[in-house]
């Protein structure tokens, strides 16, 4: 009782934002997709990510009954930030309260829409909301830590007979505000989703991020990316896995390949060239017409 008080009176100074659903672009926020802030394994993991690099620290802390988000929990917010972003484009009004029904998400993100999935979904929202993080990205002064958990708050929407209706979330001040910065989002691949390793995964957002379109590409040292990655493994484990991805060129819309200047070892990539209706449909989710038939 006192947790659903709590959300009324946080939820009574918001408006309510409902997305638009139906197909549209997959975004991601540029921060999440460049720093170490989910757990890459599927089992629970409660280890703190303690990061610093530059001027930029990053502190995620779970708790032991949920353990930490994972990048598959990240999907509710490539889906929110989706949303806000087209209400944007459109000319609506956005709100950190936001609507959902469960089959919305999972449809989006590509996931099963049954039990299990509906479930699954319920687990990554308590592992959104029960993990902390403290950073200085996007603060005045490096010294300045940002706390916050990547939903606030959560809860089921019943109508009069008690029949579920969807789910109601507040995200942070921190992350909306990145999503409503232009500069800060990037379009996704939707075949995204469809990535099922948690490092092919997060190799994928580091690679969009920096690769963009670049005729020349980008390239990363081995030992750099396993920092950023905030990864358990050992960093000879790490750049093994990172080798398998290079042979299975699973990551969509790159090419990759590793080489070894100055006895050091470099991930390269460079972003595949595409036709504009290509790419136009894959911005609003829909799978490239197959020209080979």
């Amino acid at each position: 009782m006192e947790r659903r008080a709590a959300f009324d009176e946080a939820s009574s100074q918001l408006d309510l934002f409902v997305g638009a659903g139906g197909a549209i672009a997959a975004r991601d926020a540029q921060d999440l997709m460049a720093w170490p802030f989910f757990s890459l394994a599927k089992r629970k993991r409660v280890r703190p990510i303690d990061f610093r690099m530059g001027e930029v620290t990053i502190l995620v802390e779970a708790t032991a009954e949920h353990g930490m988000a994972t990048i598959w929990d990240a999907d509710v917010l490539i889906w929110i930030a989706s949303q806000i972003v087209e209400a944007r484009d459109a000319g609506r009004p956005t709100s950190r309260l936001i609507a959902a029904t469960p089959h919305e998400i999972m449809r989006f993100t590509q996931r099963s829409t049954g039990k299990v999935g509906y479930e699954r979904l319920k687990a990554a929202l308590d592992r959104l909301q029960s993990t902390s993080i403290a950073t200085s990205i996007r603060q005045a002064s490096s010294r300045r830590r940002h706390r916050f958990s990547w939903i606030n708050e959560w809860r089921e929407r019943l109508d009069g007979r008690g029949r579920a209706m969807g789910i109601e979330m507040i995200i942070p001040d921190w992350f909306y505000e990145g999503v409503l910065d232009r500069a800060l989002v990037l379009t996704i691949d939707p075949a995204y989703f469809r990535l099922t390793g948690g490092l092919e995964r997060w190799l994928y957002r580091i690679v969009r991020k920096h690769g963009g379109r670049q005729t020349n590409g980008w390239s990363f040292d081995i030992e750099h990316l396993w920092l950023k990655s905030g990864s358990l493994s050992p960093c000879k484990r790490f750049a093994f896995e990172v080798r398998g991805i290079v042979r299975r060129q699973s990551l969509p819309g790159y090419t990759l390949s590793l080489d070894r200047p100055l006895g050091r070892e470099r991930l390269n990539f460079v972003a595949i060239p595409v036709d504009a209706f290509t790419a136009a449909m894959r911005r609003i989710g829909m799978r490239p017409v197959d020209k080979s038939v």
